[in-house]
């Protein structure tokens, strides 16, 4: 493997009780390849001494660096004190130390590499989406279990403290019997040229990858999945509402990738859903994501940090009148959920969940199906609105 070491670069230490794993990450200078999973994952676990799993016995990292652009690699390398980086996939592939494969390339890059790493038989670990299509995807989970190889995708937004708290909250039965859950995501994007853009162009663009529905319906799925069921039918419709935005370089385009979409949602377990996604809203809540679960027995909201009760016992009596100013002070009756432990990032909890998983073969539940079954919403949703009716989410083959 074509690699370069630095000096300063700080090595797992060898010791027997330290259990080393040589990561491959390609798409690693990327915003979100360096920031959360490089630095705030993987080194931040390399700089805790590693993740321990037993009485002076710890799991540790090792990251390769894996792109196209060699010196932007070995300045992130050297940055960071990592030992090795490489242009070339195969080569890094072909070794037999390297066990895990992680990719946060762009989606359209990501099938061919993850084939390859399947033909090498290493374990893998993937940013979302898996593929471009539903099709891809699934021949990408199956090729995968027929190697009998680890797999992982990245859902992130379980392991926020909001979704946690969440999660618990329903799972006590705090709430009773589930009804309803409504949705709000987005914010304000600037279409530019003054302010300037805070997203790239490309998620305006339907030739490149880009739209709402593509970029956060995976993440609903598994949201609504892990918290009141898993959606079963569809109804979506999308739209562009502003159709010229300002690129990168400060050209004008015409944006034809949807930026929002009003959703909704009928789940296994009966809850109907409503979500609107939108990068043209103006937010007055208290954070960009929140979601409502109302219950016979209590109401929560949460946020991606925060999460809030109501219960049947302090719900307040609104009455509906008009002509009166309203005497409650509604946002004042919710109680906040505490938190009873510290949260980790996001990120880092499910990176080492899933070395776990690969070392001592602990439940990895987040696989490449549960990756598919993101795609496969996201795909419905799209052929919703072009049909303007529901859609049925069919169950994938395992």
């Amino acid at each position: 493997m074509t690699s370069t070491t630095h000096s300063g670069a700080a090595p797992a230490t060898a010791s027997p009780a330290v259990r080393t794993v040589r990561i491959l990450m390609n798409g690693v200078t990327g915003r979100m390849g360096k920031n959360q999973h490089l630095i705030r994952s993987i080194l931040a676990i390399r700089a805790a001494g590693g993740i321990a799993v037993g009485p002076g016995q710890a799991i540790m990292p090792e990251p390769v660096l894996v792109g196209r652009n060699r010196s932007k690699l070995e300045a992130l390398a050297a940055e960071h004190g990592v030992a090795e980086v490489t242009t070339d996939l195969d080569a890094a592939l072909r070794e037999q130390n390297a066990e895990i494969y992680f990719d946060a390339q762009l989606t359209s890059a990501r099938t061919d590499a993850v084939r390859r790493a399947i033909a090498a038989g290493v374990h893998l670990y993937c940013e979302k989406p898996l593929a471009p299509t539903l099709g891809q995807a699934m021949d990408i989970v199956r090729l995968a279990n027929k190697a009998g190889i680890k797999q992982g995708i990245v859902q992130d937004k379980l392991f926020l403290p909001g979704i946690v708290k969440l999660r618990r909250v329903i799972e006590s039965g705090a709430l009773g019997d589930l009804l309803s859950v409504r949705g709000e995501f987005g914010y304000w994007v600037y279409p530019g040229p003054d302010p300037a853009p805070q997203r790239p162009s490309w998620n305006y663009k339907a030739n490149e990858g880009g739209g709402i529905i593509s970029d956060m319906f995976p993440h609903w799925q598994y949201v609504l999945e892990h918290t009141v069921g898993r959606p079963m039918a569809v109804s979506a419709r999308g739209a562009v509402h502003l159709e010229r935005r300002i690129d990168e370089a400060g050209a004008a385009y015409r944006a034809d990738a949807e930026d929002a979409v009003y959703a909704s949602f009928e789940t296994d377990r009966g809850v109907f859903v409503q979500f609107n996604s939108s990068w043209c809203v103006r937010v007055n809540r208290d954070e960009l994501f929140e979601l409502q679960v109302d219950g016979t027995r209590g109401s929560a909201v949460a946020g991606l940090l925060n999460c809030k009760l109501q219960s049947a016992e302090t719900t307040p009596r609104s009455t509906w009148n008009p002509d009166l100013p309203d005497p409650i002070a509604h946002r004042a009756g919710w109680t906040p959920v505490p938190d009873v432990a510290p949260y980790d990032n996001a990120f880092r909890a499910q990176w080492e969940l899933f070395l776990r998983h690969v070392v001592l073969d602990e439940p990895f539940p987040w696989d490449f199906l549960a990756g598919a079954r993101g795609i496969q919403l996201a795909e419905v949703a799209h052929e919703s609105w072009a049909s303007r009716r529901w859609h049925d989410i069919a169950d994938l083959p395992t």
